[in-house]
Formats: C-alpha cells, structure tokens, sequence
C-alpha cells in the first residue's frame, strides 16, 4: 500500500518562509510526477507545482519566484520551499504523486496526502 506523509505547515507572518515535505513509502515500482495542490476554504482545489521524473518544473503563476518544488528520487521524497508567503497563499497544502505499484501495471495512478495546513498573517 501507498501513503504519502506530509509535514512542514504552520502559521507565518506574511513575507516568511515554510518549508512542506512530502515522503512517499509503502511498496511500488516507480513514481513519476510529483505535485503540491492547495485548497483555500470555499474554493476548489488548485495545482501549486509540480516536477516531473526527468526534473521538469511548473508553477501556478502568482507563486513563481516565491516557491520551489524540489524533488529527493533517492528519498522517494518532494519538497516546497515558499518564500516571501501572501495571505492569499493560505490553504491546506496537499502533496501528489503518479505511482506505478508494480512491474505489470497498466499504469501510473495517482495518489494523495493527508493534507497540511498553513496559514499566514498579515
């Protein structure tokens, strides 16, 4: 079984830094994107970053120059260093990862983590 473990949220003040981890454990074959998501109370849920295998990079336009999504493949592990943080930015900060459980599998399925909360206060 797959499960993604995040941890690193919390409150700052506005024009701080936090630094999410997400680790990826259990048994699989391989994983291919990464991602971070958010969702903001009363709105729908939105892509943040993501890294693809081969180190591909994307970001939603308002976080670019402010966070960095990051990637261990040795620690099965993603990372998202946000800086100079916005009220705005405040959300529950969900890690994704497209995992292929084993060999034989059709395909990479995605899977999600328990959530982290940050908040930031202005």
């Amino acid at each position: 079984q797959v499960q993604l473990v995040e941890s690193g949220g919390g409150l700052v003040q506005a024009g701080g830094s936090l630094r999410l981890s997400c680790a990826v454990s259990g048994t699989f074959f391989d994983i291919d994107a990464m991602a971070w998501y958010r969702q903001a109370p009363g709105k729908q849920r939105e892509m943040v970053a993501t890294a693809g295998s081969g180190g591909s990079t994307n970001y939603k336009d308002s976080v670019k120059g402010r966070f960095t999504i990051a990637r261990d493949n040795a620690k099965n592990t993603v990372y998202l260093q946000m800086n100079s943080l916005k009220p705005e930015d405040t959300a529950v900060y969900y890690c994704n990862a497209e995992v292929k459980t084993t060999y034989y599998s059709g395909r990479y399925v995605p899977y999600w983590g328990q959530g982290t909360q940050v908040t930031v206060s202005s």
